[in-house]
């Protein structure tokens, strides 16, 4: 069965950095592309990052672009987003994604405030 579990959220002030993980099961990891999505209050959900098997290619959303960073650790079975000069408005629950058999986690918050 293929499973997702995110970890990595919390409440942060404005300007601080929180590294969210995903680890993987249920499929063969580095054969598939990977994303992170994520929901804010009032908002639909909305792509955030993408990458490819090995990481060669990696996309993100403009709102983010030289602020988050996916990456991925085939040998773990994880994918990472880091988040650094996060603001008010990154709040939002955070899903890790496998697009090709459109499987899901459970979401990670993260809550920017002062």
């Amino acid at each position: 069965q293929r499973q997702l579990v995110e970890s990595g959220g919390g409440l942060v002030q404005p300007g601080g950095s929180l590294r969210l993980s995903c680890v993987a099961s249920g499929f063969t990891f580095s054969g598939y592309s990977m994303t992170w999505y994520r929901q804010g209050p009032g908002k639909e959900r909305e792509l955030v990052a993408r990458i490819d098997p090995y990481g060669d290619n990696r996309n993100y959303a403009d709102s983010v672009k030289g602020r988050f960073t996916i990456s991925r650790d085939n040998a773990k079975n994880t994918m990472y987003l880091q988040m650094i000069s996060l603001t008010p408005e990154d709040t939002a629950m955070y899903y890790c994604n496998a697009p090709f058999f459109n499987a899901w986690g459970q979401g990670t918050q993260v809550t920017v405030s002062s």
